[in-house]
Formats: C-alpha cells, structure tokens, sequence
C-alpha cells in the first residue's frame, strides 16, 4: 500500500476535523462540524448557483473560508455519496410537489378557468 505524502495526511486530518457525520444531526449526512450547513448545501452552492467561497461565507458569518473549502474536498473526495444525497433529496422534493399541489397554483388555475367561461 502506497503512503500518504505529509501534504496530503494533513489535509485529511483537516478536512476530517472540519466535516462530521452524526446520526442526529442533518440527517446523518456530511456537514461542517458544529454547523448544521451540509456538504451538499455547499456544492449546491458553490457548483450549481455559481457562488465563489467568499460569497458563501459572507452569506453564513459563524462558517470561515478553511470550513468551505474543507467542504468542497470532502465532496470531491466522496463524489458518489454526496451526488447520491443531492439526487435522492431532489426525487423527494419533485414527490412532494407531486403529492402536494401548491395552493397558490391551484387557485390561479381555478380563476382562469372561471375567467374562461
């Protein structure tokens, strides 16, 4: 077994002290250690609304920069957990928009109906 250079056992023993998985905290999914912001919110952020480091923790002040980027390497040390959270958490939400029809939507189409007639 090949070891690990001291750069990188260093950023696994920092990355570990940043990110935690508990079972009563967000739902046993990787998060930021003593935050409940999940590994998963910030890939969201960071990969899919385009916000730098900064932004996010600007956004979040208890979080510091060594946290968000501790985050992003543990998503990309783990890409296949943490892309399965992110699909399996956005098949339950489009469930729940099945199953649970917005009020709002509902009345709209309800007045244009009536408005057709």
């Amino acid at each position: 077994m090949r070891e690990r250079s001291a750069y990188n056992q260093a950023m696994a023993i920092s990355t570990s002290d940043r990110i935690a998985k508990a079972p009563g905290v967000c739902g046993g999914k990787a998060c930021m250690a003593g935050h409940r912001i999940r590994v998963s919110d910030v890939v969201a952020w960071h990969e899919h609304q385009g916000m730098t480091p900064d932004e996010i923790v600007s956004h979040f002040p208890t979080i510091t920069l060594a946290d968000v980027h501790a985050a992003l390497a543990y998503y990309f040390d783990h890409l296949e957990e943490i892309q399965q959270e992110m699909q399996t958490e956005r098949a339950l939400s489009e469930e729940f928009r099945r199953n649970n029809p917005s009020l709002l939507e509902t009345k709209l189409r309800q007045e244009r109906l009536e408005g057709g007639l």
